[in-house]
């Protein structure tokens, strides 16, 4: 089946704050004189950043959407949110944790900033079984995104990365941040000293090792966050390969794994060797509705050596230590709650659930015609326009249907030309967005 969408040209905006400002006054009043400023120079690493991080440019751009369009009914699908109720057998552990702290029997105060003890093991057992990974080894914390910068932390500035193109754009704007990615060119879009992996339909979404040239760190994420491909042991096994014969650290972002439903690898551990050349970070955020409660963990194994011979992990807890003070004893509860035999049954049950929004999405992109790809293996669908640019699309999508997406090329260079669209949604809502799809394409 043919498709078109009109071209209409989208630049990606960026807000800038001018001191001082009256809105309401004239042109000249507007440009008024700044009447102080501090010595202190911006930090040329934030100056390198792109301008605008892409989730709240979506965010902006859906709210001007709204504003001009206030009776419009939106259908979000780009924000990768979770909508589902958390089981009340996970709720009822965290309510019941809040209100012990009311008796002098329950009262807690500052727990390890590594985790709860309980909660550490619970993660190991039901996690990491048969991988060899102790309980000592995982340092629970708020969240992915936040052990995503403190990694980074760990890390010299100096050390090189490489990045799946396209990926979740966290891991470039954090390196940006800490000075390890260059100046970015503007005609490309890519950073000066990262080196982009490209992962696309040709390659099965896995980089070509053979012409990836070495560097210090490798951060890769499977499921991966756009297209939704999950990297397969054979796969895996040449990554870690791959990373041995250079000497690397491999940082493996394993978030979406729970959603794996076939035989590829739900950790990095589960390869031979893997302990020795990889940080694996996860979150309770999207397998258990966590998003807005925020929990998360990492695994830095003992076996990960510096060229010196010195153990990464207690670098590690160093960082973890000196930078936070242990995720809350209330959701932690929750976390141990979600990892019981009921607890995990439920959380099943509403995955299963986003992982059908999904399989509506594929077939109804796949019935116009379209190159469709990721929804088996987690719960994003990657959707191909070729001949049209991602905002181009993102923006007729928003415009015409009222749905909100995301462009790929807000994930790198090859995302130009897909769009992504999330399956955390209400199930009326994902049938209501096929319909607006199938009359706009």
């Amino acid at each position: 089946m043919s498709y078109q969408l009109s071209c209409v040209v989208c630049v990606p905006r960026a807000i800038w704050v001018q001191p001082n400002t009256n809105h309401s006054s004239s042109k000249s009043d507007r440009a008024q004189r700044i009447e102080y400023l501090t010595k202190i120079p911006r930090s040329v690493n934030l100056e390198s950043l792109q301008n605008g991080y892409l989730f709240p440019e979506i965010s902006m751009r859906e709210s001007d959407y709204a504003q001009r369009n206030p009776h419009a009914r939106l259908i979000r699908l780009g924000i990768g949110d979770t909508t589902q109720p958390i089981p009340d057998i996970i709720t009822s552990a965290m309510a019941e944790q809040a209100l012990a702290l009311s008796t002098a029997q329950g009262y807690k105060g500052y727990g390890p900033e590594q985790g709860n003890r309980e909660l550490r093991r619970a993660i190991a057992e039901t996690l990491y079984q048969d991988m060899q990974v102790k309980e000592n080894e995982i340092f629970v914390s708020d969240g992915a995104q936040c052990d995503i910068s403190r990694v980074q932390m760990l890390l010299d500035a100096s050390l090189s990365i490489a990045l799946q193109d396209p990926t979740f754009p966290g891991y470039a704007d954090s390196s940006v941040i800490v000075g390890r990615a260059g100046r970015l060119n503007a005609g490309n879009g890519k950073y000066k000293k990262i080196v982009y992996m490209e992962c696309v339909a040709e390659n099965n979404f896995f980089p070509n090792l053979s012409r990836t040239p070495r560097t210090d760190l490798i951060f890769f994420c499977s499921p991966n966050n756009p297209t939704g491909s999950a990297a397969s042991r054979q796969q895996l096994e040449q990554l870690v390969e791959f990373a041995k014969a250079n000497g690397s650290i491999i940082i493996y972002d394993s978030a979406y794994a729970a959603y794996i439903s076939d035989e590829s690898p739900k950790s990095i551990f589960e390869i031979p060797g893997a302990k020795e050349v990889a940080i694996e970070i996860s979150s309770f955020s999207k397998f258990a509705g966590f998003t807005g409660v925020r929990l998360g963990w990492t695994v830095v194994p003992e076996e990960l050596l510096y060229a010196n011979g010195y153990p990464v992990i207690r670098d590690y807890d160093r960082i973890v230590c000196t930078c936070f003070n242990g995720a809350s004893n209330i959701v932690q509860a929750g976390g141990l709650a979600c990892l019981s035999p009921q607890g995990f049954q439920a959380l099943k049950r509403t995955m299963g659930y986003y992982m059908e929004n999904a399989k509506i999405l594929v077939e109804t992109f796949e019935s116009m015609g379209l190159k469709v790809y990721g929804g088996k293996n987690g719960p994003y669908v990657w959707v191909h326009f070729p001949g049209l640019s991602s905002w181009q699309v993102f923006n007729q999508f928003l415009e015409k249907a009222a749905i909100v997406t995301v462009p790929g090329i807000g994930f790198g260079p090859a995302g130009e030309g897909y769009i992504r669209v999330s399956a955390f949604s209400h199930r009326e809502s994902i049938l209501e967005a096929s319909r607006r799809f199938t009359k706009l394409i």
